[in-house]
């Protein structure tokens, strides 16, 4: 996958969990303990390990420091982000801004 062109932007300030899809016979997603991060001032994010910051172009969120360094989503809707694998392809992990302060 390309990497997103575009002007330079923020995400939304608050708390994301990440979670994967959960099943017919259970929950709807299932949260992923100890993958979540804050964004709480302009390009800068903190989790459970640290804080860093990260670069949002277009649809494409990455971490270029702290412990998420080298991650990469892909904005899918104004509160969700979605993971990219290795090969820059979505993965079935999302990420959804949690209604509420921080």
């Amino acid at each position: 996958m390309a990497q997103s062109a575009g002007k330079l932007s923020t995400l939304p300030h608050g708390i994301y969990q990440c979670s994967l899809p959960g099943d017919a016979a259970g929950a709807a997603w299932v949260d992923l303990p100890g993958k979540q991060f804050i964004i709480d001032n302009a390009s800068s994010y903190h989790t459970a390990d640290g804080a860093g910051t990260y670069l949002f172009t277009g649809n494409r969120v990455t971490f270029t420091r702290g412990p998420m360094n080298g991650m990469q989503f892909e904005r899918t809707g104004s509160q969700t982000l979605r993971w990219l694998d290795e090969k820059g392809e979505l993965s079935r992990v999302r990420c959804t801004r949690r209604a509420g302060s921080i």
